[in-house]
């Protein structure tokens, strides 16, 4: 059985090949696979991690084997496009991802592939708890993922990463899925499968500082529930429908008790208390009218995007 490790690379200069040499290749050589192929993906990568990535690869085609791979962007598309670039063209009965950063363990990839060789078609990894991490990341990582669960319907379990090993034929269907605006574990809890949970400690990065800044993961997260959810669309209409039916029932209670009754309980409502409960009453109409507008949109938006998800640049890959 052939594996397949996808990892994305993107401005890791400072830290690779320590990472690569030091800490991935030693622990994958302890496994001892017979057939395996290591995909790395550069992102578009603004310095020299392109040419550490070719160093690499050309050196296991003098060995004439093409176990790694460079797959080169044309230009930076993001990670999760990087992810998919990957996964798209790894040929392995499973497929593993793994981050270049040295955040992710990979002396935990032997437990991936003994899940799977046991059954399980999904094998994800989980941040057990933070080595050394600020206070806002974990609060932020902790509310991404109760809004996920309440938003979005999703099955994803806190702390989960893309950290993950996926049979053959859950990388089928997932290749089937175009959707542009992307987060990879939540294509992949959607898709339903029943996955096996292998938790482990979120470490440090070796080298080099984080590609996402606080802007990108609020940009990530976002798209994340627009991607895989028309939720807040719904609460946005039902915001509408309360603040119409609430403003109807105050605006017919003025009405017979200010002009109908004269005002028995003397409450003298002014001009412009009642301006403003027609106001409200008109802002609610408008919200359920740009609601049921926005699902629209939504619908034809999703049906009419049709680019390519990444574009690859041959002359700068390797051995493909």
């Amino acid at each position: 059985m052939k594996i397949s490790i996808v990892i994305p690379v993107y401005n890791e200069e400072a830290g690779f090949q320590q990472f690569f040499d030091g800490v991935f290749l030693p622990e994958l050589h302890k496994l001892k696979l017979k057939n395996y192929e290591i995909i790395l993906v550069d992102d578009g990568s603004r310095d020299n991690t392109l040419k550490i990535l070719q160093k690499i690869a050309d050196k296991t085609k003098k060995l004439k084997t093409k176990r790694i791979k460079v797959l080169a962007l044309s230009r930076n598309f993001g990670k999760e496009m990087a992810l998919t670039a990957g996964i798209r063209t790894a040929t392995g009965d499973a497929v593993i991802t793994l981050d270049a950063d040295g955040q992710q363990p990979p002396e935990k990839i032997g437990d991936f592939i003994k899940a799977w060789r046991d059954g399980a078609l999904i094998v994800t990894g989980v941040r057990n708890k933070f080595k050394k991490h600020a206070l806002i990341p974990k609060l932020g990582s902790k509310l991404f993922y109760i809004m996920m669960k309440a938003f979005a319907g999703s099955r994803t379990v806190p702390g989960e990463t893309d950290f993950r090993l996926l049979d053959r034929s859950i990388v089928e269907e997932f290749n089937h899925l175009t959707e542009h605006e992307r987060i990879t574990r939540g294509l992949i809890d959607w898709m339903g499968f029943e996955q096996t949970y292998i938790y482990y400690d979120y470490g440090n990065r070796l080298a080099g500082k984080p590609s996402y800044n606080f802007v990108k993961l609020t940009k990530l997260a976002i798209n994340s529930f627009v991607s895989l959810s028309i939720t807040p669309l719904i609460i946005f209409g039902y915001l509408g429908v309360f603040i119409t039916i609430a403003s109807f029932l105050i605006g017919s209670f003025v009405i017979v008790e200010q002009w109908i009754l004269n005002d028995p309980l003397g409450l003298n409502w002014t001009g412009p208390t009642q301006l403003a409960i027609f106001i409200s009453f008109l802002v609610g109409i408008v919200l359920i009218s740009q609601a049921l507008t926005a699902l629209y949109i939504s619908h034809i938006h999703a049906e009419t995007k049709n680019r390519p998800l990444y574009i690859i640049d041959k002359q700068k890959s390797r051995n493909l």
